[in-house]
């Protein structure tokens, strides 16, 4: 087997933006408002609430705006009684509008004369900016924008974000900006500082109740780098919106990410820009990163004082080598954390709507490897994993199907007992093929080589075949009526699941 070496990737590129998201400082600056009408209020009070010091010009206005002009939520607004002139715009930060026909063309054209940004109400195509829809935690806010596509989903997705984001976060953000100064003054930049500004983010993201004094006092002690620490981190089966919000903080906090191959470009996104990426993937009999080569870098670079994750598919505790990667961080004396997954058997069941354990059917649940350490079919207690009463999951176990069925049935497994074969599982490239334990060598041709493959078997899993969802591709997903086909004799099952295996079907070791 060929031994691959680490192989560093970027961050995939930027995609075309539609808008530039930006964040204008208008404190004490000269905002032109001109026109009428109740979306014109709303206009100034957002441009008052930044600081600006507003002008508005308008012959007829409302109760709601001389309110306004009273008592700004900040900066000032004064109300001219008289219609907007060319010379109006000289001087200004930016101008807005809320006019109809001409006047608003022509309102439009005086401010990029002046080199103002302008916009105006209902008119995007003489607008040089537009106003997106507000998270206001300020300090922190946060602007979504639909580039006028589809204003309701922006209103939506800000809904979202403000349940996600407790009011309290605008004190802790506000601390945060006192703090910054102290924390400047005793720590050079650093893993130190980027340590302590994680754990104040975590703390304020979790809280419910703004800082006092005894929580901001805790974050003015720098304490001296640790130095460097390790996480295992679990990706999941494939899924991203299938990570936890630990592993999501854990990537976006990382130094060094070391990655499996299957590990998507998708999950990488969500983690920091700077972050190095690092390819230390595993091929199931083919081209590979030794372990003990991964674990050697995975403790170097910690001992540079990196924050490293090591990320995995799948959960890192569940055939994903983290004892071996655990062993070596003691032993260098690294801080080593877990951040579980959810592992690759429990996607796959909730994704064909299968609960793996039925107190009707089933009293225990195996997780089983496929294949052992050196790449052949593993010893198992076969008469256990033949029980009736048991499911049974076999991780990375397409190679090794053949004899593995023969093993089962040898030790009682009924040959018409339910199974289901998940390949990719939670992922688009998802294939669900469901049969009888004795048609699976041939099921297995079905899935593509490269893909990595679940089997499982128990007749807990036959109890909901008509559950699997409706939408299911028939191209690429199957499901045999176990009343069609007699029973296989275990010699036929070896021969044609041979024959298949022969022609190049493969499994992958994602761990």
């Amino acid at each position: 087997m060929a031994n691959l070496q680490p192989r560093e990737t970027r961050a995939a590129s930027l995609r075309a933006l539609s808008v530039l998201p930006v964040f204008l400082d208008l404190a004490g600056r000269r905002a032109v408002v001109a026109g009428g009408g109740e979306s014109l209020t709303w206009k100034a009070e957002l441009l008052a609430a930044a600081g600006a010091h507003v002008t508005v010009y308008s012959p007829q206005f409302s109760a709601g705006l001389l309110a306004l002009a009273q008592e700004p939520p900040a900066g000032r607004v004064q109300i001219v009684d008289r219609a907007w002139r060319t010379g109006d715009l000289s001087g200004a930060a930016i101008a807005v509008a809320a006019l109809d026909g001409a006047d608003a063309y022509a309102f439009a054209k005086a401010a990029r004369a002046e080199g103002v940004p302008v916009n105006v109400v209902d008119k995007p195509a003489v607008s040089t900016f537009s106003f997106g829809t507000i998270v206001n935690r300020s300090p922190v806010v946060v602007g979504v924008s639909t580039s006028g596509a589809a204003p309701v989903l922006g209103q939506a997705i800000r809904a979202k974000i403000e349940a996600l984001l407790d009011p309290s976060l605008s004190a802790w953000a506000t601390a945060a900006r006192r703090l910054r100064a102290v924390v400047s003054a005793n720590s050079s930049m650093g893993p130190a500082r980027r340590d302590l500004w994680r754990r104040f983010a975590d703390r304020a993201l979790a809280a419910r109740e703004a800082p006092n004094g005894d929580d901001l006092t805790a974050f003015t002690r720098i304490t001296p780098s640790r130095g460097g620490s390790v996480a295992l981190v679990g990706a999941g089966p494939g899924d991203p919106e299938l990570l936890t919000l630990k592993a999501v903080r854990a990537l976006q906090s990382a130094d060094v990410i070391l990655y499996d191959r299957l590990v998507s470009a998708d999950i990488l996104e969500l983690a920091r820009r700077e972050a190095r990426r690092l390819l230390v993937g595993k091929t199931g009999h083919g081209p590979s990163c030794r372990q003990d080569d991964i674990c050697a870098l995975m403790v170097k670079l910690a001992r540079e004082g990196r924050r490293v994750v090591r990320l995995k598919g799948g959960d890192p505790m569940v055939f994903g080598r983290a004892a071996e990667e655990i062993d070596a961080c003691r032993a260098a004396a690294i801080a080593v954390e877990v951040v579980p997954g959810i592992t690759a058997a429990l996607g796959a069941a909730a994704e064909i709507l299968t609960p793996l354990t039925d107190r009707r059917l089933s009293r225990r649940l195996n997780f089983v490897t496929g294949h052992a350490k050196h790449g052949g079919p593993p010893d198992h207690d076969w008469a256990s994993l033949a029980d009736p009463w048991s499911t049974s999951v076999f991780y990375m176990s397409a190679r090794t199907v053949t004899i593995t069925l023969q093993r089962l049935m040898q030790a009682g497994l009924h040959p018409d007992t339910p199974a289901v074969m998940v390949a990719s599982a939670t992922t688009k490239r998802s294939v669900q093929i469901c049969c009888r334990a004795h048609e699976l060598a041939s099921a297995i041709a079905q899935v593509e080589a490269s893909d990595p493959c679940l089997i499982m078997i128990g007749r807990s899993l036959g109890a909901r075949r008509d559950k699997f969802p409706p939408a299911m591709s028939p191209e690429r997903n199957h499901c045999s009526n176990a009343a069609e086909t007699e029973p296989h004799s275990i010699a036929a099952v070896a021969a044609g699941g041979l024959d298949r295996l022969a022609r190049g079907n493969s499994d992958i070791d994602s761990n």
